[in-house]
Protein backbone atom coordinates (compact mmCIF):
# COMPACT_ATOMS: atom_id res chain seq x y z
CA UNK A 1 0.00 0.00 0.00
CA UNK A 2 2.74 2.56 0.67
CA UNK A 3 3.82 2.52 -2.87
CA UNK A 4 0.28 4.11 -3.72
CA UNK A 5 1.92 7.34 -2.20
CA UNK A 6 5.38 6.97 -3.40
CA UNK A 7 5.87 10.34 -5.64
CA UNK A 8 9.54 9.73 -6.59
CA UNK A 9 10.02 11.01 -9.74
CA UNK A 10 7.01 12.86 -10.02
CA UNK A 11 7.10 16.58 -9.99
CA UNK A 12 4.78 18.91 -8.73
CA UNK A 13 4.65 22.83 -9.43
CA UNK A 14 2.11 24.49 -6.59
CA UNK A 15 1.87 28.60 -7.37
CA UNK A 16 1.28 30.60 -3.96
CA UNK A 17 3.36 27.55 -2.70
CA UNK A 18 5.38 29.59 -0.24
CA UNK A 19 3.24 29.75 2.68
CA UNK A 20 -0.32 28.32 4.07
CA UNK A 21 -2.26 25.97 2.30
CA UNK A 22 -0.09 26.12 -0.75
CA UNK A 23 3.08 25.09 1.52
CA UNK A 24 1.12 22.16 2.88
CA UNK A 25 0.62 20.47 0.20
CA UNK A 26 4.40 21.30 -0.57
CA UNK A 27 5.23 19.49 2.24
CA UNK A 28 3.18 16.21 1.75
CA UNK A 29 4.25 16.62 -1.63
CA UNK A 30 7.80 16.67 -1.00
CA UNK A 31 7.78 14.37 2.09
CA UNK A 32 6.37 11.72 -0.17
CA UNK A 33 9.54 12.41 -2.52
CA UNK A 34 7.91 14.51 -5.16
CA UNK A 35 10.27 16.99 -6.65
CA UNK A 36 8.67 20.64 -5.86
CA UNK A 37 8.25 24.09 -7.40
CA UNK A 38 6.46 26.38 -5.85
CA UNK A 39 5.47 30.38 -6.99
CA UNK A 40 5.40 32.80 -5.58
CA UNK A 41 5.51 36.75 -5.54
CA UNK A 42 7.25 37.29 -2.33
CA UNK A 43 11.55 36.30 -3.49
CA UNK A 44 12.29 36.04 0.22
CA UNK A 45 9.46 33.57 0.79
CA UNK A 46 10.17 31.71 -1.53
CA UNK A 47 13.68 31.12 -0.55
CA UNK A 48 12.41 30.30 3.13
CA UNK A 49 10.08 27.96 1.76
CA UNK A 50 11.94 26.18 -0.34
CA UNK A 51 14.93 25.89 2.18
CA UNK A 52 12.14 24.67 4.40
CA UNK A 53 11.07 22.14 2.15
CA UNK A 54 14.41 20.62 0.82
CA UNK A 55 14.62 19.01 4.37
CA UNK A 56 12.55 16.51 2.49
CA UNK A 57 15.52 15.55 0.74
CA UNK A 58 13.87 16.19 -2.50
CA UNK A 59 14.70 19.05 -5.37
CA UNK A 60 12.91 21.85 -4.58
CA UNK A 61 12.97 25.69 -6.65
CA UNK A 62 11.47 28.86 -5.68
CA UNK A 63 10.24 31.04 -8.37
CA UNK A 64 9.34 34.47 -8.48
CA UNK A 65 5.78 34.96 -10.59
CA UNK A 66 3.27 37.46 -10.52
CA UNK A 67 0.28 34.75 -12.39
CA UNK A 68 -2.08 37.33 -12.80
CA UNK A 69 0.59 38.20 -15.77
CA UNK A 70 0.29 36.09 -18.90
CA UNK A 71 4.57 37.04 -20.01
CA UNK A 72 5.39 36.50 -16.30
CA UNK A 73 3.52 32.81 -16.41
CA UNK A 74 5.18 31.87 -19.78
CA UNK A 75 8.49 32.82 -18.32
CA UNK A 76 8.27 31.24 -15.26
CA UNK A 77 6.96 27.96 -16.24
CA UNK A 78 10.35 27.79 -18.99
CA UNK A 79 12.45 28.17 -16.17
CA UNK A 80 10.47 25.48 -14.11
CA UNK A 81 10.99 23.25 -16.78
CA UNK A 82 14.55 24.35 -17.79
CA UNK A 83 15.37 23.08 -13.98
CA UNK A 84 12.96 19.64 -13.64
CA UNK A 85 12.55 18.72 -17.08
CA UNK A 86 9.32 18.28 -16.58
CA UNK A 87 5.30 18.80 -14.59
CA UNK A 88 3.32 15.80 -13.48
CA UNK A 89 0.98 18.27 -11.35
CA UNK A 90 0.28 21.86 -11.27
CA UNK A 91 -1.84 23.38 -8.32
CA UNK A 92 -2.89 26.63 -8.93
CA UNK A 93 -3.10 27.94 -5.38
CA UNK A 94 -2.76 31.58 -5.51
CA UNK A 95 -4.34 33.98 -4.62
CA UNK A 96 -5.92 37.39 -3.19
CA UNK A 97 -8.17 38.23 -0.76
CA UNK A 98 -11.44 41.16 -1.96
CA UNK A 99 -10.51 44.30 -0.42
CA UNK A 100 -13.11 44.94 2.22
CA UNK A 101 -15.90 46.94 0.56
CA UNK A 102 -19.52 47.19 0.51
CA UNK A 103 -20.92 46.11 -2.89
CA UNK A 104 -22.28 49.41 -4.06
CA UNK A 105 -19.14 51.36 -3.54
CA UNK A 106 -16.97 48.64 -5.29
CA UNK A 107 -15.31 50.12 -8.32
CA UNK A 108 -14.63 47.82 -11.50
CA UNK A 109 -10.60 48.24 -10.65
CA UNK A 110 -11.40 46.63 -7.06
CA UNK A 111 -13.21 43.91 -8.48
CA UNK A 112 -10.16 43.17 -11.03
CA UNK A 113 -7.79 42.96 -8.30
CA UNK A 114 -9.29 39.80 -7.09
CA UNK A 115 -10.23 38.37 -10.41
CA UNK A 116 -6.71 39.12 -12.01
CA UNK A 117 -5.23 36.93 -9.67
CA UNK A 118 -7.85 34.32 -8.58
CA UNK A 119 -9.14 33.91 -12.06
CA UNK A 120 -7.09 34.95 -14.40
CA UNK A 121 -3.59 33.99 -12.83
CA UNK A 122 -5.69 30.39 -12.68
CA UNK A 123 -6.86 29.84 -15.95
CA UNK A 124 -2.49 30.91 -17.15
CA UNK A 125 -0.82 28.88 -14.79
CA UNK A 126 -3.73 25.82 -15.74
CA UNK A 127 -3.38 26.53 -19.23
CA UNK A 128 0.11 26.73 -19.76
CA UNK A 129 0.70 23.07 -17.26
CA UNK A 130 -2.22 21.53 -19.44
CA UNK A 131 -0.16 22.58 -22.45
CA UNK A 132 3.10 20.55 -21.92
CA UNK A 133 1.26 17.66 -20.47
CA UNK A 134 -0.88 17.46 -23.60
CA UNK A 135 2.59 18.21 -25.89
CA UNK A 136 4.72 15.77 -23.25
CA UNK A 137 2.08 12.89 -23.14
CA UNK A 138 1.66 10.94 -19.95
CA UNK A 139 -1.15 12.57 -18.67
CA UNK A 140 -1.06 15.02 -15.39
CA UNK A 141 -3.10 16.00 -12.78
CA UNK A 142 -4.51 19.76 -12.26
CA UNK A 143 -5.86 21.35 -9.10
CA UNK A 144 -7.64 24.23 -8.53
CA UNK A 145 -8.16 25.79 -5.24
CA UNK A 146 -11.75 27.08 -4.79
CA UNK A 147 -13.41 28.25 -1.72
CA UNK A 148 -16.90 27.71 0.25
CA UNK A 149 -17.31 31.59 -0.90
CA UNK A 150 -18.33 30.19 -4.41
CA UNK A 151 -21.18 28.10 -2.22
CA UNK A 152 -22.72 30.82 0.16
CA UNK A 153 -23.97 34.64 -0.21
CA UNK A 154 -20.62 35.82 0.50
CA UNK A 155 -21.54 40.41 1.45
CA UNK A 156 -18.44 42.50 0.23
CA UNK A 157 -16.41 39.47 -1.00
CA UNK A 158 -18.26 39.35 -4.67
CA UNK A 159 -15.04 39.23 -6.80
CA UNK A 160 -13.72 36.79 -4.52
CA UNK A 161 -16.82 34.57 -4.69
CA UNK A 162 -17.11 35.20 -8.46
CA UNK A 163 -13.33 33.92 -9.00
CA UNK A 164 -14.02 31.03 -7.20
CA UNK A 165 -16.35 30.07 -8.94
CA UNK A 166 -15.03 30.56 -11.93
CA UNK A 167 -12.20 28.38 -10.99
CA UNK A 168 -14.46 25.68 -10.35
CA UNK A 169 -15.73 25.86 -13.74
CA UNK A 170 -12.48 26.37 -15.58
CA UNK A 171 -11.57 22.66 -13.90
CA UNK A 172 -14.78 21.16 -14.59
CA UNK A 173 -14.24 21.88 -18.30
CA UNK A 174 -10.75 20.88 -18.27
CA UNK A 175 -11.66 17.45 -16.64
CA UNK A 176 -13.98 16.62 -19.85
CA UNK A 177 -11.72 18.08 -22.31
CA UNK A 178 -8.36 16.93 -20.93
CA UNK A 179 -9.45 13.27 -20.46
CA UNK A 180 -8.75 12.02 -23.68
CA UNK A 181 -5.11 12.87 -22.97
CA UNK A 182 -4.81 11.14 -19.27
CA UNK A 183 -4.90 14.69 -17.38
CA UNK A 184 -7.36 14.69 -14.54
CA UNK A 185 -8.68 17.83 -13.13
CA UNK A 186 -9.85 18.25 -9.41
CA UNK A 187 -11.02 21.42 -7.57
CA UNK A 188 -10.81 22.22 -3.94
CA UNK A 189 -13.36 23.71 -2.21
CA UNK A 190 -11.73 25.25 0.74
CA UNK A 191 -13.09 26.35 4.35
CA UNK A 192 -12.06 28.77 7.20
CA UNK A 193 -8.41 28.11 6.71
CA UNK A 194 -5.55 29.49 9.16
CA UNK A 195 -3.42 31.36 6.13
CA UNK A 196 -1.73 34.72 6.32
CA UNK A 197 -4.78 35.56 3.69
CA UNK A 198 -7.32 36.02 6.51
CA UNK A 199 -5.36 35.93 10.08
CA UNK A 200 -6.85 39.42 10.59
CA UNK A 201 -10.60 38.15 10.49
CA UNK A 202 -9.21 34.91 12.42
CA UNK A 203 -7.67 37.00 15.12
CA UNK A 204 -11.36 39.01 15.81
CA UNK A 205 -12.87 37.61 18.34
CA UNK A 206 -16.61 38.02 17.60
CA UNK A 207 -15.68 36.58 14.42
CA UNK A 208 -13.92 33.50 15.72
CA UNK A 209 -17.14 32.98 18.07
CA UNK A 210 -19.62 33.29 15.02
CA UNK A 211 -17.61 31.21 12.67
CA UNK A 212 -16.69 28.45 15.58
CA UNK A 213 -20.80 27.96 16.04
CA UNK A 214 -21.16 26.12 12.95
CA UNK A 215 -17.86 24.47 12.79
CA UNK A 216 -18.28 20.76 14.09
CA UNK A 217 -14.41 19.85 14.37
CA UNK A 218 -14.33 23.51 16.79
CA UNK A 219 -11.12 24.31 14.91
CA UNK A 220 -9.71 26.61 11.74
CA UNK A 221 -8.19 24.68 9.07
CA UNK A 222 -4.76 24.25 8.87
CA UNK A 223 -2.57 24.34 5.87
CA UNK A 224 -1.23 20.77 7.39
CA UNK A 225 -4.92 19.44 6.38
CA UNK A 226 -4.49 19.60 2.52
CA UNK A 227 -0.90 17.78 2.76
CA UNK A 228 -2.01 14.04 2.70
CA UNK A 229 -4.97 15.27 0.03
CA UNK A 230 -2.20 16.88 -2.16
CA UNK A 231 -1.01 13.48 -2.21
CA UNK A 232 -3.27 11.67 -3.18
CA UNK A 233 -4.13 13.59 -6.10
CA UNK A 234 -0.96 14.13 -7.62
CA UNK A 235 -0.75 10.24 -7.21
CA UNK A 236 -3.76 10.00 -9.78
CA UNK A 237 -2.26 10.69 -12.59
CA UNK A 238 -3.87 8.58 -15.40
CA UNK A 239 -6.16 7.43 -13.04
CA UNK A 240 -9.89 6.95 -13.74
CA UNK A 241 -11.21 9.89 -10.90
CA UNK A 242 -11.55 13.24 -12.19
CA UNK A 243 -13.69 16.47 -12.09
CA UNK A 244 -14.12 16.38 -8.40
CA UNK A 245 -14.96 19.25 -6.49
CA UNK A 246 -13.90 18.25 -2.97
CA UNK A 247 -14.88 20.32 -0.17
CA UNK A 248 -12.47 20.46 3.55
CA UNK A 249 -14.29 22.71 5.58
CA UNK A 250 -14.53 20.42 8.53
CA UNK A 251 -18.20 20.56 7.88
CA UNK A 252 -18.76 24.06 7.93
CA UNK A 253 -20.80 24.04 4.61
CA UNK A 254 -23.21 20.97 6.04
CA UNK A 255 -23.84 22.21 9.26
Amino acid sequence: MTSLFDLTGHVALITGGNSGIGLGMAHGLAQCGADVCIWGTNAERNEAAAEELSKHGTRVRGVRCDVGDEDAVTASFAETLDHFGRIDSCFANAGTHAPDIRFVDTTLADFRSVTRVNLEGAFLTLRTAAKHMVERGGGGVLVGTSSVSSLHGTPRGQAYAASKAGLSAIIRGCAIELARYGINAHSLVVGWTETPLISREMNDPAFEHNVMKRMPHRRWGEPGDFARLAVYLAGGVGGFQTGDEIVIDGGYSIF
